[in-house]
């Protein structure tokens, strides 16, 4: 059941219509009160949510939503009318897993719905390494000397397409495709964001992640995968 957080009532019911129309299950909420009921009685597989609303802000909302034991990996995508790459940043680095901003097309926002379940749908059981980073694809989990380390959903997909294919160098619009699922031009610097993000979050693990000057990024050498 996807949920979406929306106080603009013509907003809300034309993504609720779009979604059920194309045989998704879809519920709409004009206020935060009426919407953390609802995920107290069931847990959605995705939340689309509005950073502007009455009662609680978007981004308190995203923190909870990450804090919470059941809706701690749930996927989340923003929609908002602030656009300015600080905003932008706030979300993502607050545990968005992708930001929309308004005006948008359904059929645009449609396409990342998708991408982004197909994403998190259950991954083959297999341990990706490199030195002393651990990564756990079916399980999202991440280990560096042992010790887990928590990554917002779009930063762990993209540690695991790089080290899937260590060596192998991904430009920036390459990783926007097949990590964000469609062409996002003009928007690279996202990718910088996650990768600067990815880096501070492993710590010296994050050296293994290499820039190719004017191109994109690289795992080095040496990451392996077993089953």
């Amino acid at each position: 059941m996807i949920y979406l957080l929306e106080d603009d009532n013509s907003i809300r019911d034309l993504v609720i219509y779009t979604l059920t129309s194309q045989g998704l299950e879809a519920r709409g909420f004009p206020a935060p009160s009426a919407f953390w009921k609802a995920v107290a009685e069931e847990t959605p597989t995705l939340v689309l949510l509005d950073i502007m609303l009455p009662e609680e802000d978007g981004l308190s909302i995203l923190k909870k939503l990450r804090a919470g034991a059941k809706t701690a990996r749930t996927p989340i995508i923003l929609l908002t009318a602030k656009s300015t790459e600080y905003d932008k940043v706030l979300g993502l680095d607050g545990g968005a897993d992708d930001y929309v901003a308004k005006p948008f097309g359904m059929m645009e926002l449609l396409s990342r719905i998708r991408a982004l379940l197909r994403r998190t749908a259950d991954q083959q059981e297999t341990v990706l390494t490199h030195g002393a980073l651990r990564v756990m694809p079916g399980k999202h989990l991440v280990e560096t000397d042992g010790q887990s380390v928590t990554l917002t959903q779009k930063e762990f997909e993209l540690l695991c397409l790089l080290m899937r294919s260590p060596g192998e160098v991904f430009s920036r619009e390459q990783l926007i495709s097949q990590v964000w699922g469609y062409a996002f031009a003009g928007e690279t610097r996202t990718v910088d964001v996650h990768v600067r993000t990815l880096r501070q979050k492993l710590g010296t693990a994050g050296d293994c992640i290499e820039t190719v000057r004017g191109y994109g990024y690289k795992i080095s050498e040496g990451a392996g995968e077993k089953a």
